[in-house]
C-alpha cells in the first residue's frame, strides 16, 4: 500500500485500494490521416472545426462506460457549458451509437476496414491492443491516440473488503496478491491498462504502442455521483434530440 501514489488513492481510510488505472481517449486512423492528409485534432475545440465534419463516433454515455467517461472529460473542460461544446459536435456531424463494440468494430475505419469513422471513443491502451492481437505480426500500431489537455478521462480501478465478511484473512491475501508485483506486472497484457504500482515493469507492448495523457480528465467520485443522472439527461436532450 505504501507504493501506490497519492495520486491514485481517492479514499483516506484506505477501504477501497486502487490496483489498475487506464485512459479513456479518442483512438484515430493512422492511414485515414495520412490518406487525406488531415491534422489530427490536438484539442476538443478542434473536433468541431469544418474538417472534421461526420468523422467521430461515440457511445451514448446512458449505455457504455466509454462514453460516459468521454462525457465526463468534457463536463471536467468546460463545467455546466460542456452542453454547448456536445451541441457543436452534434452540428458537426457526430455519429451516436450504443456500446464500445458497435463503435470501435463497426464504425471505425481502422478495425473493421469499412467503417465510415476515423475517430473513436476508446482506450489509450487500444493501439496496443491492436498490436498484440494483430492476424500478421505488424512493425507499428494502425492507430494511436490522441492526448491533448482534457482529452483523455481517467479511469482507476479499486479493491476493497465487504464488511463483516467470514472470510477476512483470505480476503486481506487477495488483496495484497492483487498489489503485488507479480499481480501488477501481469495486468498490462490480461486487462491492458497500466499497474498502480510504480516499481512494476511494463511489458514491451505496453512501453512501445500505448499511450497516456499529461493531463487526463479527472472529477471527483462524489461529484460524479451526484451529478451523472442529470448530467447524462442534459446530455441525451442535445446529442439525441
Amino acid at each position: 500500500m505504501n507504493e501506490i501514489p497519492d495520486d491514485f488513492k481517492l479514499d483516506s481510510s484506505n477501504r477501497a485500494l486502487p490496483v489498475d488505472y487506464g485512459d479513456v481517449c479518442i483512438n484515430y486512423d493512422k492511414a485515414y490521416f495520412d490518406d487525406n492528409d488531415l491534422a489530427i485534432p490536438q484539442s476538443l475545440e478542434e473536433l468541431t472545426e469544418p474538417e472534421y465534419a461526420g468523422l467521430l463516433v461515440v457511445e451514448n454515455p446512458a449505455t457504455s462506460s466509454t462514453g460516459l467517461a468521454f462525457m465526463l472529460a468534457t463536463v471536467a473542460h468546460y463545467g455546466d457549458s460542456f452542453t454547448d461544446y456536445w451541441q457543436a459536435l452534434k452540428d458537426n456531424g457526430l455519429v451516436v451509437v450504443d456500446g464500445w463494440e458497435t463503435a470501435y468494430y463497426t464504425n471505425f475505419s481502422a478495425s473493421s476496414g469499412r467503417g465510415p469513422q476515423p475517430m473513436v471513443v476508446s482506450y489509450g491502451s487500444s493501439p496496443a491492443v491492436e498490436v498484440v492481437y494483430a492476424e500478421k505480426p505488424l512493425d507499428d500500431a494502425p492507430t494511436a491516440s490522441i492526448l491533448g489537455p482534457d482529452t483523455c478521462f481517467r479511469q482507476i480501478e479499486f479493491v476493497g473488503i465487504l464488511k463483516g465478511t467470514k472470510n477476512r484473512a483470505l480476503a486481506e491475501k487477495f488483496v495484497d496478491f492483487m498489489l503485488s508485483k507479480e499481480f501488477q506486472e501481469d495486468v498490462p497484457l490480461q486487462m491492458f491498462v497500466y499497474p498502480v504500482d510504480p516499481d512494476a515493469a511494463l511489458p514491451d507492448e505496453f512501453v512501445k504502442y500505448a499511450q497516456a495523457p499529461e493531463q487526463a480528465a479527472v472529477l471527483s467520485p462524489e461529484e460524479i455521483a451526484a451529478n451523472r443522472d442529470q448530467w447524462i439527461q442534459a446530455w441525451t436532450d442535445v446529442a439525441m434530440k
